[in-house]
């Protein structure tokens, strides 16, 4: 692809897809026709690059309608926002969702993370590609159509865990169409990818929360007990009486109240809630900004997602509040790519509460304006982290970016930024609704609160658990039936550590896992029998973090490669000779975790190094 401007145009559809967005060019320099005035001066320009936060909501419209990016919609897009075509093609690369290949309109994603592998998915995979007559294809590059018109891609993971193995279709056009098959069969997925709109409807959100019903959880007790479209069911149920009390406190009152209750960072880092607000409710610099951070890209995370799926509303609020105490007017919400019936809830009832007064320039009349927008992802596990999603956000790669200075000084768009997860956001409402002694109550001393965790793999009952902090991991997996021949237990993620079958007593807290020398993480639980080969699903961690490296350092870019090299040399070696291969792990991991910009690479060893300490996985 060129990377000037070139003579390529874009179709009629790609540049109503474009226009949708952006509204029709007002001039030629914007990609109009060429008039006389335009000889003479340039217009919009200055306007057009205060608009680059654009680019990636332009590039999924043309995605979302011809099913890829093509030169001529690509130049059309970059005129339209006066972006250079090279820092535009580098971007619409850098997500796996996107091709700049052509494909067909219909791709679908078969997820072959770590749940999904444990059930099955390399024969899923295989039999879907049979079926359909394509070859697979990977990172958005697409495989061959086939007969069906169908691209199949291998996946990483779609946040489907607990129905696992998982299948996403999506179908471009006007509007586009999606389908989920989970847990997916090969002719419920060629089902999705060939008739969308005759594949099986998604279960509830309520079907992925066992515990549902249950009155003393604190979290998830409306999930499965109010509808989760209607705003005042959700008031029926409690909703907004903690926006109320925000109110009564005023922002200061709000933020001494989250930080007295002890509420930390779920999203892994463990950071306190209150003294990021407190940082950037200070900043004299304006305006502030509050991002709510939903690109849950973690292999066997999907916590945010039922969340947003069961209890929209209470997302709504809770930014509501965190922008009222932040001194934010503006909330991001960057959702996952991968999770259409969330955006979907999201949008309904960000709509309904803007309708209602509850959204907008005088909340409750109270004098309060705030709003918020919806960025969908596409598809990149390093914007999970806070700065490479500010990045994504305004129109950039997902690249981290060196800190200091903080978000909290300079974060989105230059400006004061608090950053938090959506399970840490939902937290603030009992918080507030409950006060923050008896918030504090619960749990532990050090790890306050109610706790989620997703649990999946080999158990009876995968799902979302609330659990209060100190709980045990024995107590957990026996809530969720863990199966027998349980082997070893993935504490965090891909990002995590093993434990032992034995190791069950590790209580859940930051500190007991820090203590037990594994990581909490943002709460995922994969429990693996003795079925698993252990060796392959080692290897298929070091793909992830290959596949997902943005490439900006060099330990990172250089030591996932060579760490998948390795594990691909023991997996497919026959016999003893391992040793080499371990110390080098050993070293590049090392270089990984203490010269790395980002968590990424710092923790792109951790699982693989605990599976040979802890476990014996070479021996």
């Amino acid at each position: 692809m060129d990377l000037r401007f070139g003579d390529s145009k874009p179709t009629d559809e790609e540049r109503a897809a474009v226009d949708a967005l952006l509204g029709p060019p007002e001039s030629s320099w914007e990609g109009a026709d060429r008039t006389d005035a335009d000889l003479r001066w340039a217009r919009g320009g200055r306007e057009a690059r205060g608009r680059r936060d654009l680019l990636l909501p332009g590039l999924h419209a043309v995605n979302d309608r011809v099913g890829w990016i093509s030169e001529g919609a690509l130049d059309y897009l970059c005129r339209r926002l006066t972006v250079p075509p090279s820092e535009a093609y580098g971007v619409a690369t850098f997500y796996a969702m996107f091709s700049v290949r052509p494909r067909p309109a219909t791709v679908l994603h078969v997820c072959t993370d770590l749940a999904c592998a444990a059930a099955g998915a390399g024969a899923l995979c295989a039999g879907i590609e049979s079926r359909l007559g394509t070859t697979p294809g990977t990172d958005g590059t697409g495989g061959t159509g086939g007969i069906s018109g169908v691209s199949v891609e291998r996946s990483p993971c779609l946040g489907l865990c607990e129905r696992a193995p998982a299948a996403l279709a999506i179908r471009a056009g006007d509007p586009v169409r999606t389908a989920v098959s989970a847990p997916a069969t090969v002719e419920s997925a060629v089902l999705a990818a060939t008739a969308p709109d005759a594949a099986p409807d998604e279960p509830p959100a309520v079907m992925a929360v066992p515990q549902a019903g249950d009155p003393t959880l604190t979290l998830l007790r409306r999930i499965g007990v109010a509808d989760p479209e209607s705003l005042d069911d959700y008031r029926a149920h409690g909703g907004y009486a903690a926006l109320r009390r925000a109110f009564a406190l005023g922002p200061a009152g709000v933020i001494r109240e989250v930080t007295d209750s002890g509420l930390v960072g779920r999203g892994g880092a463990a950071f306190p809630t209150g003294r990021k607000w407190q940082a950037t409710a200070s900043q004299p610099d304006r305006p502030h900004h509050l991002v709510c951070n939903a690109d849950e890209s973690e292999p066997g995370t999907f916590k945010d997602r039922v969340i947003m799926e069961g209890d929209p509303y209470a997302l709504v609020e809770a930014m509501t509040i965190a922008a009222y105490a932040t001194g934010a007017h503006k909330g991001h919400l960057y959702l996952r790519g991968e999770y259409p019936r969330a955006l979907h809830r999201m949008r309904y009832a960000i709509d309904r509460a803007r309708a209602r007064g509850l959204l907008g320039d005088d909340i409750l009349g109270q004098g309060f304006a705030f709003d918020i927008e919806i960025r969908r992802g596409a598809g990149a596990y390093i914007c999970g982290e806070e700065t490479a999603l500010f990045s994504s956000i305004e129109g950039y790669r997902g690249e981290p970016r060196s800190k200091p200075p903080f978000p909290v000084e300079k974060g989105l768009f230059g400006k004061p930024t608090v950053e938090n997860n959506v399970e840490t956001l939902v937290n603030v409402l009992p918080v507030l609704t409950m006060g923050a002694p008896a918030y504090a109550a619960i749990g532990t001393e050090r790890s306050t609160g109610p706790k989620l965790f997703c649990v999946s793999g080999s158990v009876g009952r995968p799902g979302v658990y609330e659990v209060p902090f100190g709980a045990t991991l024995g107590e957990l997996l026996e809530l969720a039936d863990v199966r027998d021949g349980l082997r070893a237990v993935l504490l965090g993620g891909a990002a995590g550590g093993f434990v032992r079958a034995d190791e069950l007593g590790i209580p859940l807290t930051f500190e007991g896992t820090r203590q037990a020398g594994t990581t909490l993480g943002s709460g995922v639980v994969m429990a693996f029998d003795d079925t698993v080969p252990l060796p392959r699903l080692l290897l298929r961690i070091a793909q992830f973090f290959r596949d997902e490296s943005c490439g900006q350092c060099v330990p990172c870019r250089v030591g996932t490669v060579r760490q998948e090299e390795a594990l691909t040399r023991i997996v497919e070696r026959t016999g003893a000779g391992a040793a080499g291969d371990i110390a080098l792990l050993r070293e590049v991991g090392s270089a990984m975790r203490d010269a790395s910009i980002c968590g990424l690479g710092q923790t792109a060893w951790n699982a693989v190094e605990s599976a040979i300490d802890r476990l014996g996985a070479y021996e």
